[in-house]
């Protein structure tokens, strides 16, 4: 078994599933085991992987621990879909497991687990909550240490059921934060096919950092015929005028709407957003496509079902 330094699928809630352990510096890697950890630490690119598969398949790697590797590489970079879409090997895989080729698993109950939550992330995809509930329920009892890699997907399924049922209110006034004016969400729409709600805080080091990002998605959308409102949930005044400071200190010009929300009922509650940055999507006529976190591939697949046109813009590069 190759000795890994790094799990980087720790950072979303998989714990680690075996010893880690590092070969002894007078026993270095042979160039199989070299291959596999090369393999299970790729997380450059799907390009990279591949390239990494190849070689360590010409060194007689097992195609479980291949399958184990691209399982970490998507969970890595939360997609979904792309888990989803392994389901087929690990239904393959599942009755010929063999715990001693395993590189990452440390019984055969944590394999059986994983097999259970991409079956669970499967029919998230299709919208099947009753299997999705069957399988993560079955993943919880054969892993609980895992439950925290469980978690925010059965808060994702439930936060959609929730958002069946809510139409949002268009005639509703909210103050200007750039104007000080009242304007109804209707107003925003106009004649538009949609309207993405961006909700934000100048309070948040991740929302000041990625607001570059988001007027080239809003400039973007709003050529599409969708229109913007970013929405602040704080509704103190110390926020306020931060959040005004901020955008007039921005050197580019600001898209969209800027509002507060409001004290009585407010619309960030009825959305169920708990933390920010986060978008909505509605259609026109109140009911919501999307709600989550702005890079979920989710969003974009919304937004390209409103409108095919839409294309995920190139953001700004790391400065």
């Amino acid at each position: 078994m190759a000795f890994l330094k790094v799990l980087a699928g720790i950072s979303l809630g998989f714990p680690l599933l075996f010893a880690q352990l590092e070969p002894p510096p007078e026993s270095p890697l042979s160039p199989r085991e070299d291959a596999v950890e090369q393999l299970l630490s790729e997380r450059e690119s799907l390009e990279a992987l591949e390239k990494a598969i190849v070689s360590a398949r010409e060194l007689g790697t097992p195609e479980q621990v291949i399958l184990e590797a691209r399982f970490l590489f998507h969970v890595d970079r939360a997609e979904d879909k792309e888990i989803a879409a392994l389901l087929p090997q690990f239904l393959k895989q599942k009755d010929n497991f063999k715990l001693a080729d395993s590189e990452i698993f440390g019984s055969v109950d944590d394999w059986l687990a994983v097999t259970e939550y991409v079956q669970a992330i499967a029919s998230m995809q299709k919208g099947d909550k009753d299997a999705f509930k069957q399988h993560i329920t079955e993943a919880f009892w054969l892993s609980p240490r895992q439950g925290a890699a469980f978690a925010p997907h059965i808060d994702r399924m439930r936060l959609m059921d929730a958002m069946r049922a809510v139409r949002v209110d268009f005639g509703k006034n909210y103050t200007d934060i750039l104007s000080g004016k009242q304007v109804t969400l209707g107003n925003v729409l106009g004649d538009n096919k949609g309207l993405l709600l961006h909700f934000w805080s100048p309070w948040s080091r991740e929302c000041e950092a990625t607001l570059p990002d988001f007027f080239i998605t809003a400039d973007h959308l709003l050529s599409r015929g969708i229109s913007v409102a970013s929405v602040l949930p704080e509704t103190s005044e110390k926020v306020t005028l931060d959040a005004l400071k901020m955008l007039k200190g921005t050197e580019k010009r600001v898209p969209g709407v800027w509002i507060v929300d409001t004290k009585k009922s407010p619309i960030s509650n009825k959305l169920r957003v708990q933390s920010v940055p986060a978008v909505v999507l509605i259609s026109a006529e109140g009911k919501v496509l999307f709600n989550g976190h702005p890079t979920d591939d989710e969003f974009w697949r919304s937004l390209e079902r409103l409108d095919p046109r839409v294309e995920r813009p190139e953001m700004r590069e790391e400065q």
